[in-house]
């Protein structure tokens, strides 16, 4: 499959040079200078990846990533001028699947993207499903039909991002065991891990999103000092 590749970015210089990159790599290459040129592009051309800026006129990168959120499921990488953990927690947060900040070496920039793409290419080719028998895995009222990468709590359908659904379908086909934040990592990422902040924010996401009380949660449990594991129920 040929991807696309979504770049915002306000700085004309730097959007043009992180395109040049990408266009060397044989992706094809769209570009906004805003999160509402972004979204106007996204809602009217196929797009399998972005990379937004956070900073940005008009509409910035954190606006235009809740709203495409709504509606799609496609890898984003966010790029930061700051360092600081609030900045990141909060792309995260908010459905940002990664995030490189500024100056970054552009290729580090494109081993990321070649990585996101490769987990999203596998997680379309799921979609299609149709296989005589389907491999559903059940936790008490936790559904994972992994033909079709759905997901259903009490029946009712959870919207998950493609890497929350790798990390619950490893926890899941896994009841009872404990992984560490760090072999998670590597097992959903395919990295050897450095910073596993990532792995915990998405955790928690996907814990809001299963859970009916997250703070008292039924499938997805800690064990403190260890891991994270789903208990048969």
């Amino acid at each position: 499959m040929e991807s696309i590749i979504l770049v915002v970015e306000d700085d004309a210089e730097i959007r043009q040079g992180i395109g040049i990159y990408l266009k060397n790599q044989g992706y094809t290459v769209l570009e906004a200078a805003d999160g509402a040129q972004g979204l106007a592009i996204i809602r009217s051309q196929t797009v399998h990846l972005a990379i937004v800026d956070i900073m940005m006129p008009v509409m910035d990168g954190i606006t235009m990533v809740m709203q495409l959120r709504q509606d799609y499921d496609f890898p984003v990488i966010f790029l930061s001028a700051k360092s600081e953990d609030i900045d990141k927690i909060t792309g995260l947060n908010i459905g940002a699947d990664d995030y490189v900040t500024k100056p970054f070496v552009p290729m580090e920039l494109l081993a990321r993207v070649n990585s996101h793409l490769r987990r999203y290419q596998r997680f379309l080719q799921l979609t299609g499903g149709g296989a005589a028998a389907r491999r559903i895995h059940t936790v008490g009222g936790l559904e994972i039909d992994e033909d079709a990468a759905a997901v259903r709590v009490d029946g009712e359908p959870v919207k998950l991002t493609p890497l929350e659904y790798k990390i619950l379908l490893l926890l899941a086909c896994n009841p009872g065991r404990v992984f560490p934040a760090e072999e998670i990592y590597e097992r959903v990422w395919g990295e050897r891990a450095v910073n596993t902040d990532t792995v915990m924010v998405h955790l928690r996401n996907l814990r809001e999103k299963i859970e009916f009380d997250p703070k008292k949660p039924k499938y997805l449990k800690v064990v403190w000092g260890i891991g994270y594991k789903i208990d048969k129920v």
